[in-house]
Order: C-alpha cells, then sequence, then structure tokens
C-alpha cells in the first residue's frame, strides 16, 4: 500500500477518489437488454443467461422441492453458522419496528403515521465467484420482518444451472417467495418489468457489479425504486498504536478481496504503523486464494500520514467510508465528529466481517461516498409511511381561518372555498338552519 505522508489539504480530494468506471458506454447495453426483455420475457433471459452465464437453462424459476432438495445439500456446520446469524440479525431488524405515531397538532386536529410494507421486493443476490448468501438473510429477513407478501430474488445460476445450497438454504428459511436463477442486467430488467415467470416488484434491493449497478439506475427511470446507488466495496480504517498491524491487514484484505475496483484505506496519526501494516499486509497475502484480486484493489489503496486527530476527522467525513474501523485512542473524539459513514466498527475486536456476516447489522451500505446522503439498509427500507389526519368540527373552527388566509394568500380559490363552505355550515348549523 502506498503511503502517504502528511498531505496537504487541497491535495485531499484527488488522495480519496474512488476507482471510476466509465458507465456512459453501458447505457446502451442496458437500453437494449431491458428492451429485448420487455418484448421477449423469459426467453430473452434465457438468451442472455446463456450469452453471460455459459448456462443453457429450461427454466428460471427453482420451484420449492428443488429449492428444499438444494438447500439439503448444505453442510451441517454451514447451516449452523447460518442459523447462528440469522437469529442475530433478526433480533436487531426486529428491535427497529415502530409503533403508530399520534399527536393532537391544536384541539379537534388528530395526525398520525403508521408505516406499511411495501407490497412487492426484489432482492438480487451476486454469484459468480462469491455467491453472497448472506446478503439473502440481510434482505429477505428485513423484508419478511416488515411483512412485505411477495420478495422475488434473482441470483445467476452456477456452472450446474441451479444456486449454491446456502442461497436456497437462506432463502427457505427467510421465507422468500420466489426464487429464480437469473443474474445481471436480465435480472435486473425482468424484476423491473415483470416476466412469465418473474414477477415485477415495486423496488429492488442488493449488491453487484458494474452492470446490475448500471440496471438498478435504469430500473429508477421506469418507475420502479432502488435501495441506494451502488459500487464498488470500500474500508477506512483510523488507527494508531493501541491498535494491531495485524489486525488492520487483515481487516484491509477483507474487503481488497472483494473485487479489483474495491478499494481501502488507512488514516493513521502513528508514523511507525503504515509500515508495520504493509509488512503485515506482505505476510497475509500469499495465503489467500482471491491474492490476485486482492492485490489489484491494493493498487487503488493508501495508506495516509496525518498530524493530528482534527485531520483524521476531517478526512473521514471527506471520504464518507462504506465502513470504518475506528481502533484509535482518540474514539470519543472521532465518534462526536462522525457526520458520514455507512456502518462503524470500533475497537481492536470488532472486524468489518462481523458486521458482512453475522454481528446483527445490515451489510447492504452505501458506498462511493454516498453515506453522505444514504443510510445502509434496514427496516424502514422495506415499509413505506402513510400520514392520516381527523379535524372534528371543534378543530376546523379553530384551524379553518389560518387555511382561508394562506390559500387566499397563494392565489387558490378553490383550496380556501373546501375550508369556507364547511365553515359556513356549522356556523347555519349552529342557528338552526
Amino acid at each position: 500500500m502506498n503511503i502517504i505522508k502528511y498531505p496537504l489539504k487541497d491535495s485531499w480530494p484527488a488522495l480519496l477518489e474512488r476507482p471510476k468506471e466509465d458507465q456512459s458506454s453501458m447505457d446502451a447495453l442496458v437500453q437494449e437488454v431491458f428492451e429485448n426483455v420487455r418484448q421477449k420475457g423469459d426467453s430473452a433471459v434465457l438468451e442472455y443467461t446463456r450469452l453471460y452465464d455459459k448456462v443453457a437453462l429450461e427454466s428460471l424459476r427453482l420451484e420449492r422441492p428443488a429449492l428444499q432438495a438444494r438447500a439439503d445439500e448444505l453442510d451441517p456446520e454451514l447451516k449452523e453458522a447460518i442459523d447462528t446469524a440469522y437469529g442475530n440479525i433478526e433480533a436487531f431488524h426486529l428491535a427497529q419496528r415502530t409503533d403508530r405515531v399520534s399527536v393532537e397538532t391544536c384541539p379537534g386536529v388528530m395526525c398520525w403515521q403508521e408505516k406499511k410494507p411495501l407490497e412487492k421486493v426484489g432482492i438480487y443476490i451476486p454469484g459468480g465467484s462469491a455467491p453472497l448468501f448472506s446478503t439473502v438473510l440481510m434482505l429477505a429477513l428485513p423484508a419478511r420482518i416488515a411483512g412485505c407478501p411477495e420478495i422475488v430474488l434473482c441470483s445467476p445460476p452456477g456452472a450446474d444451472g441451479t444456486l449454491h445450497p446456502a442461497i436456497c438454504y437462506a432463502a427457505l428459511k427467510c421465507g422468500v417467495t420466489t426464487v429464480c436463477t437469473a443474474g445481471g442486467i436480465q435480472a435486473v430488467a425482468a424484476l423491473t418489468l415483470g416476466t412469465e415467470s418473474i414477477p415485477a416488484v415495486h423496488k429492488i434491493f442488493g449488491p453487484g457489479n458494474q452492470y446490475v449497478t448500471q440496471a438498478k439506475q435504469w430500473a429508477t427511470r421506469l418507475g420502479v425504486a432502488i435501495d441506494m446507488p451502488a459500487g464498488p466495496s470500500e474500508l477506512l480504517v483510523v488507527a494508531d498504536a493501541t491498535a494491531q498491524p495485524e489486525f488492520i491487514a487483515a481487516d484491509l484484505l477483507s474487503q481488497a478481496e472483494h473485487g479489483p475496483d474495491s478499494q481501502v484505506l488507512l488514516l493513521t496519526d502513528n508514523e511507525t504503523l503504515p509500515e508495520l501494516v504493509n509488512q503485515a499486509i506482505a505476510r497475509q497475502l500469499p495465503e489467500l486464494p482471491r491474492r490476485e484480486i486482492a492485490s489489484k484493489a491494493l493498487g487503488n489503496s493508501r495508506a495516509i500520514l496525518l498530524r493530528n486527530r482534527e485531520q483524521l476527522c476531517d478526512m473521514v467525513n471527506a471520504y464518507a467510508p462504506e465502513h470504518l474501523i475506528i481502533a484509535h485512542r482518540e474514539e470519543d473524539y472521532l465518534l462526536e465528529g462522525l457526520r458520514h459513514a455507512g456502518s462503524v466498527f470500533l475497537g481492536n475486536y470488532t472486524p468489518e466481517s462481523a458486521g458482512d456476516y453475522a454481528s446483527g447489522t445490515n451489510h447492504t451500505l452505501p458506498t462511493n461516498g454516498y453515506a453522505r446522503q444514504y443510510s445502509g439498509v434496514n427496516l424502514d427500507h422495506f415499509t413505506k409511511a402513510i400520514t392520516y389526519q381527523r379535524i372534528s368540527a371543534e378543530g376546523i373552527r379553530g384551524l379553518g381561518p389560518a387555511i382561508e388566509t394562506m390559500a387566499a394568500a397563494e392565489g387558490l380559490e378553490a383550496h380556501r372555498n373546501a375550508v369556507t363552505l364547511r365553515l359556513q355550515y356549522l356556523e347555519n348549523k349552529g342557528k338552526g338552519q
């Protein structure tokens, strides 16, 4: 990892740039796939699956008997681990449920808010070299807790034409209603438009490569919501001499192995730590099965030596990381000043991978600086809030004149009249007319 010492503040934006992909060239492909799926439905999805996944499928749906048979192949130790993660994720997301909020804003005017589940949600689960069965737990389980009646899962098939047993087991455990072997742009198009086998949904969740990300953005143009803009995984570690270099190296590599376009950063005010971490990376990297991927990602990464805690805090907020680890003596100060981060991991014994899998928090998080505007996926992402109001005769008498005055000032006479007629009715009723 390249070490940058005491950079001037005007150089920070360049130091904190993420790896960039030219997405404009993908628009034509995304539009073409969406249009083919619109016109040809399942046959288009099957055609793209043969082209991109090199698998010839006869159908897209995995019906429950096939799903159960595949889940039964799951290694018992992995099943037990998934069950542990399930319990923690369920507990954390159950705790996020909120009651109806109700308030009488003024005499006779009652307002309240209730949350309703989204009716149809789609979850995209990446496959390929690292099928992310943990993401099934992170998305399908909150959807079920929220009460979503229809949960549609799409994931690209493996070489054998089916899904990893862990994906199947997690889908069954979380109450997914439809499971389909489809990935890439074509899966997002199918979830957006609907096909014979894949129902159209109202909101699409889940991570993916640059093509999936671009397809999700395209879906928003067609009236389908998405969880958040997404990009390559990233991690920022703030550490000092109180941290263990071996731990830091392991955490950095845990994100670097996601993909060659991932980015990891180390910020410190300790002069010796960057080199110690680099030495630890050099020891650990050769032992990783995905070392080539991690090595490429390290090319996008750097260790930055800063002068004090103020600069550390400022740079964290400037970067707005997806994942933030703090293993630093000034933890309290850094947390007090923190404004932008997707998920935070505190202390020497809190690896980022705990949040990825089993601590209970959700691992679907904003990347590419979107932590400035977006929160990570939580229970509210699977609901919508509806507001209600009931106004009594007393209430409209008290509030009506203010409404009339405001409507008249905006030149909206029909708005004003809707109140005036009611006030006149009540006045006449009081006179016995």
